[in-house]
């Protein structure tokens, strides 16, 4: 996606785009199925941006920013906006398997409206090994940073963006992907899924 566009998503001044090519940026949704946490069981669709803090021209700064981040239940919503700043909101979501078990779709719907319905492959047998990174948030108005790491199994990564179906809805977030670029059926670049996710937060410590 264009790293102009990105940018004007991103909330506040703290950070920009980390662009993957000249001009370009990278926007990712993360489509999350907690079994067994800490915060209780819940799914979570978050839709995120590749950031670095503003004026950084160290790679090794790159990080994630999610700029929505609903949820479907209110204990991890107060709880990842209190400790790390996250902007959760809960919201009605599903994901949905497929008779063949080969697929799940998730769809997200925020004050009666469609915001994006989402279908993406299921299955692998690759590891996925322990990976360090992290997020950025804003907490109580100061940017902040997050360290995290995540592993699994039943893990695949796709480059061709086969099995993926994007579906926008009127909801005024849909809108706002619209403004990057996306539409009711634009292909993905790289799918992954991990079946069996393993991962940890650390503090969130002001920048």
């Amino acid at each position: 996606m264009d790293a102009a566009a990105a940018n004007r998503f991103l909330p506040g001044d703290a950070y920009e785009a980390a662009e993957s090519a000249p001009g370009r940026a990278q926007l990712l949704f993360a489509l999350i199925n907690y079994k067994d946490n800490d915060l209780g069981d819940y799914l979570e669709v978050g839709i995120t941006l590749f950031v670095r803090p503003a004026g950084s021209t160290d790679a090794a700064d790159d990080g994630t920013f999610i700029v929505h981040l609903p949820v479907d239940q209110a204990f991890t919503c107060e709880a990842g906006c209190t400790i790390w700043g996250f902007p959760k909101t809960v919201q009605d979501i599903s994901a949905d398997d497929a008779p063949a078990g080969d697929s799940v779709t998730w769809t997200l719907t925020m004050d009666g409206q469609l915001v994006l319905r989402i279908t993406v492959p299921r299955g692998g047998n690759d590891e996925m090994p322990d990976m360090a990174i992290h997020t950025y948030t804003y907490k109580d108005g100061v940017p902040h940073r997050t360290a995290f790491s995540q592993g699994g199994t039943g893990s695949q990564v796709r480059l061709d963006g086969d099995g993926v179906q994007l579906e926008l809805g009127d909801h005024p977030i849909a809108k706002e992907l619209a403004g990057l670029g996306l539409a009711t059926g634009s292909p993905a670049t790289m799918t992954t899924w991990t079946e069996h996710m393993h991962g940890t937060f650390g503090p969130a410590d002001p920048l």
